[in-house]
């Protein structure tokens, strides 16, 4: 049941429009959207040409943020997925300096300016352990110092009706003038499959597998892996790698129809991170890629095959967004205008 109330939000770092298109769904309204790819500015616009798509670096939005967005009109939130990177500074506590230079840096600079009710931050899981930690500690402990309570929490999509176990750190951070009693969505009752959502898919490009590759590809049952070649097949194909610990479950990988894909990565059919289709010895294609990243069948994508995948690859997946979105707007419809003082 959507909200009476009309949300308004800014996204940083939009790519293809994952994130975006789940926040739409969710009730949201695009105020803008920043990315400085073109083929995915390019995939904004062809498919939501309403959206005010800024196609640019974010120092130069940043720079230039009266420009572009009004800043009377008041926006409930800011989400995004900046690139990790590691701070220079980080342990300096000196808030938001520590982090300047860094993409982070822009993405908190505009938060810090514009003053949203919500910040909702997507990145890798990784994100935790980076740098020991230090990264993340000085992202929470800068979004603290320009005025957000934050939490983190690593959901798997396949939770929230993607047919893919693909795991992201989200980063809520809530304006500190306001009650922080936000929740993160609820698991669905099912988790989806390779089978619920790859029928009926549209006929389109995609990658193939070297030759050798192929064949190597050929021996390995749905389901399965590396582990289920022949030992000396295995020891070729897998070089060094057969001989260091760790499963390695993701290489040589053919996935089943009974299962979640794994994680999609921006190059189908690169070495070690195989993502094979379960009847047929190849990667799959743009659109499947797309359905299994939960994107509607009519949502187009610009640019090479190659490009298309990666953005694809580098999506939110929708129905993950949407729900996260439901949840933020769940937060927004309730106490959110009140102030602590007010409660006391």
């Amino acid at each position: 049941m959507k909200s009476n109330k009309q949300y308004r939000v800014l996204e940083l770092f939009a790519g293809a429009g994952g994130l975006a298109l789940g926040l739409e769904i969710a009730g949201f309204s695009s105020v803008g959207l920043v990315e400085l790819d073109k083929q995915a500015s390019s995939t904004l616009r062809i498919n939501r040409p309403n959206w005010n798509v800024f196609n640019m670096d974010i120092k130069e939005f940043n720079l230039n943020l009266n420009t572009y967005i009004n800043s009377e009109l008041e926006i409930d939130l800011i989400s995004g997925g900046f690139p990790c990177q590691p701070f220079s500074y980080a342990g300096m506590r000196l808030g938001l300096q520590d982090t300047r230079g860094t993409l982070f840096f822009e993405f908190a600079n505009v938060v810090h300016k514009i003053r949203p009710r919500v910040v909702l931050a997507e990145n890798v899981k990784g994100l935790k352990t980076h740098n020991n930690g230090k990264t993340l500690e000085t992202i929470l402990r800068t979004f603290d110092d320009i005025g957000y309570n934050v939490q983190y929490r690593i959901l798997n999509s396949n939770n929230y009706d993607v047919a893919q176990k693909r795991e992201r750190m989200l980063i809520i951070g809530i304006r500190k003038d306001l009650l922080n009693i936000y929740q993160y969505p609820t698991p669905s009752n099912k988790k989806l499959v390779l089978k619920d959502i790859l029928k009926d898919v549209p006929l389109s490009e995609g990658a193939k597998y070297p030759e050798n590759k192929k064949k190597v590809l050929e021996l390995v049952p749905p389901g399965g892996c590396w582990r289920n070649l022949p030992e000396e097949i295995a020891k070729e194909y897998m070089a060094g790698s057969y001989f260091l610990g760790g499963g390695k479950t993701g290489m040589a990988r053919r996935i089943s129809w009974d299962e979640p894909s794994l994680t999609l990565t921006c190059s189908p059919a690169q070495k070690q991170t195989e993502r094979c289709h379960p009847d047929e010895t190849r990667p799959f294609t743009i659109r499947e890629y797309a359905r299994i990243q939960s994107f509607p069948d009519n949502w187009e994508f610009c640019g090479s095959m190659l490009n298309k995948y990666k953005q694809i690859g580098n999506a939110v997946p929708v129905n993950m967004a949407k729900h996260i979105g439901i949840s933020i707007i769940n937060y927004l419809d309730g106490k959110t205008y009140a102030s602590r003082q007010k409660q006391v």
